[in-house]
């Protein structure tokens, strides 16, 4: 309960607020739009006393120049008026999109340290919305919103002022009315954000699931379940509709109950006024300037109530993007981190390590393992699915921290090292290669930063990808789509082992790097991972017997413990788990070829 108490606290502040420090990175911009700002409302509000003289005096026979003279003024005044507001909306909205730059880079620029921890209970939908959807209406209270809430307060302002100054006894009508226009606008303003803060909470949902189903297109129409996920979708959709009607009903009402307020009040005047002017209290000018900012005044507060709707959706978005700055990240740099060697021999210990993933703590996956893995030696890992594998390659890369027990490198515990400096000494060549939209040299370069072409070439040949690379219709600057789809197994394991071979690590993992490819592309990309691990420090993750016969040491797991170790010779003729599990290999490859 006590991690929410800030969290609600926040929902009776001004979420706006906290986005301030990103307009003062600005502030010569900042005084340019304010000043432009308080010019264009000054001459708005100099314009009914031109008009108030107009009316008294401008149908004199006396002078009949005037009217000239006062329209030539008038002219003159809406000319500046045109510049200063130009100026006001170029500036502002030049600062708004400005600051969701900022806003937009530092959220991408954290999400990326975050530990995987927290994408393990995310979803990447509901992220992209924060980072696209949110920060769209941040920009519009920033830029268009913000402004013109400014504007109607110093008009609001102004007018009142000039209000009381030319009519103190029918000013007192129009401010009679601000408590029961502000009264509104207080009590249903923050239902009004709630209620657009769930719509958008709804709108992430649905953007989360279709961003889940079209990552997966090909397995959505292997089993034809186009229409369950459309119809899913609608549901979520219809949802966010009945959502926003929600909200959009209750700034409707908002608005309407403001008008009818503000537009009893002028009706009022007028009619107090026109008895003044009769009886002779007051001028026809006076009562057509205070007329006018009477209508400047009433104008006013219902775009105030309009842009407070829109201020309280940009409020409710603030409320999630900040959320996010505000994540920790959960495997950090210690204060005074403690630096591996500048040459790693790559000596590796896990010394009584248990762990669990925090989303399944009920769940042991480590308990109290030791494993020692000498310099240069290609120590490969087998085990049932589940037996926690994987989670060793996990630890190394200190994606998470063990739960206890100690992971060292060279003698130094992993957890008192930076975690970006730890990954600099360790090549990683997981079983799904992550490949990006862009032209292969740069999906290859992604291994080391600021990687010559050369040096990208070397690579490809040395992971035994050139013929391939070379074939294609523009090389190695042909763009490939989105998460390879454009490629084979094989080619994307084998720029998966360029990328390996460019960041030229000591230490080296293999995570089931050939357990997906089909025999041919298996013989190549084995030749490719051959040459890379000569010289390094290798830890495999395999099922397949192939992958691991040529490891100095194999280390067999099952439920989280090292069960039996040794050659596979010695293994096999200990006629334990690693001897069961080759035959089980032995007599699936046997059925296989016999039904072939």
């Amino acid at each position: 309960m006590s991690q929410q108490d800030p969290k609600k606290r926040e929902k009776t502040l001004r979420p706006l607020a906290t986005l301030f420090p990103y307009l003062l990175r600005h502030k010569t911009r900042l005084v340019l739009a304010t000043i432009a700002l308080l010019a264009a409302a000054g001459l708005t509000l100099v314009l009914p006393i031109a008009v108030r003289y107009m009316v008294d005096y401008g149908f004199s026979a006396d002078n009949p120049n005037l009217i000239d003279d006062y329209f030539i003024g008038i002219i003159f005044v809406i000319a500046l008026l045109a510049v200063t507001s130009a100026l006001r909306y170029y500036m502002v909205m030049m600062i708004g999109e400005r600051v969701v730059a900022d806003l937009r880079s530092d959220v991408f620029r954290h999400l990326t340290y975050l530990s995987p921890s927290f994408y393990d209970r995310s979803k990447s939908g509901e992220i992209i919305s924060r980072l696209t959807a949110d920060t769209t209406l941040i920009q519009s209270a920033f830029g268009a919103s913000a402004s013109i809430a400014l504007r109607h307060v110093l008009m609001f302002a102004g007018s009142t002022t000039l209000m009381v100054i030319t009519s103190p006894r029918l000013s007192l009508f129009v401010l009679l009315a601000i408590p029961l226009i502000v009264l509104p606008l207080l009590g249903f303003g923050r239902s009004v954000r709630n209620r657009t803060s769930h719509a958008q909470s709804t709108l992430a949902n649905a953007i989360a699931y279709a961003t889940e189903v079209l990552g997966s297109i090909r397995t959505l129409q292997a089993f034809t379940n186009e229409k369950t996920v459309s119809d899913q979708f609608g549901v979520d959709i219809e949802s966010t509709y009945e959502a926003a009607l929600v909200a959009t009903k209750a700034r409707a009402f908002l608005i309407a109950t403001i008008i009818l307020i503000i537009a009893s009040s002028i009706v009022a005047v007028l009619w107090v006024g026109s008895l003044d002017v009769v009886e002779g209290r007051m001028s026809g000018g006076q009562l057509t300037q205070f007329l006018i900012y009477s209508i400047i005044a009433a104008g006013a507060m219902s775009e105030l109530s309009q842009v407070w709707g829109e201020l309280a959706k940009a409020a409710g978005a603030a409320d999630r993007i900040t959320g996010l700055l505000h994540v920790p990240s959960e495997i950090n740099a210690p204060a005074k981190p403690v630096a591996l060697p500048s040459t790693t021999n790559g000596e590796i210990s896990f010394n009584s390590v248990s762990f669990h993933y925090p989303t399944a703590k009920e769940a042991g996956v480590l308990e109290s393992l030791n494993l020692s893995i000498k310099k240069g030696e290609t120590v490969a890992i087998v085990g049932p699915s589940g037996a926690g594998k994987s989670t060793l390659i996990q630890l190394l890369m200190r994606y998470y921290d063990p739960v206890s027990g100690q992971i060292t490198m060279d003698g130094v515990q992993l957890d008192a090292t930076d975690p970006r400096e730890l990954r600099k000494h360790i090549a990683l060549v997981p079983q799904d290669t992550a490949i990006f939209g862009t032209s292969i040299a740069e999906n290859i370069s992604f291994g080391k930063e600021g990687a010559t072409r050369e040096q990208v070439i070397a690579a490809a040949k040395f992971a035994l990808a050139a013929n391939f690379i070379q074939d294609m219709k523009d090389g190695y600057d042909t763009v490939i789509g989105e998460r390879g789809v454009t490629l084979s197994g094989g080619q994307r394991q084998r720029i998966a082992i360029a990328r390996a071979i460019l960041k030229d690590a000591p230490v080296l993992l293999l995570d089931e790097a050939t357990s997906a490819l089909d025999a041919q592309s298996e013989t190549i990309v084995q030749k490719a991972l051959d040459k890379l691990m000569k010289g390094r420090t290798t830890l495999i993750i395999a099922h397949r017997l192939a992958t691991v016969l040529k490891a100095d040491r194999i280390v067999v797991m099952d439920r989280g413990k090292i069960v039996e170790e040794g050659t596979h010779d010695t293994l096999v003729a200990q006629n334990g788990l690693y001897a069961k599990l080759a035959r089980m290999q032995f007599e699936v490859g046997s059925e296989a070829l016999n039904s072939e």
